[in-house]
């Protein structure tokens, strides 16, 4: 993934608010969410953070999302999207294409940590750039 996102122009990164909490749990399986507390007995309507394979079942949703973006104009990592153009134009129409894909799933996105058209970034705590792949130095 950071080997595909690296050397490439122009980037926009991206953080799903609430990331888990945006996946419904189907009716059928809600009461395996089941817990009790001193107010009483509870079920999850949306998938919890630390639900037994919440975070492999997250992740093949966001893959079936951006399918056919991911590895030619996007990665997705759990709820951090990164996309990526070889110019303005490019990133500006792979941007409409994601945000569009987005309003279609009804996929919220935090936009106060968004950054747009940017020529650089960090992603898993590595530096991307048109120049390769840096490790954050600040992560070490």
């Amino acid at each position: 993934m950071l080997e595909r996102l690296s050397r490439q122009h122009f980037y926009c990164f991206f953080d799903g608010f609430s990331g888990y909490f945006q996946n419904p749990i189907a009716p059928e399986d809600q009461e395996k969410t089941t817990f009790t507390c001193p107010y009483g007995t509870f079920a999850y309507l949306r998938m919890p953070f630390g639900l037994c394979n919440a975070s492999a079942t997250f992740q093949r949703c966001m893959i079936a999302i951006f399918q056919d973006m991911i590895e030619t104009s996007m990665e997705v990592f759990m709820d951090d999207f990164s996309m990526f153009g070889s110019s303005i134009d490019q990133c500006l129409t792979n941007l409409e294409k994601m945000l569009r894909r987005c309003v279609e799933t009804n996929l919220m996105l935090n936009w106060e940590k968004s950054h747009f058209i940017v020529t650089k970034g960090i992603v898993l705590g590595h530096k991307l750039s048109c120049e390769g792949i840096y490790v954050d130095k600040t992560k070490i």
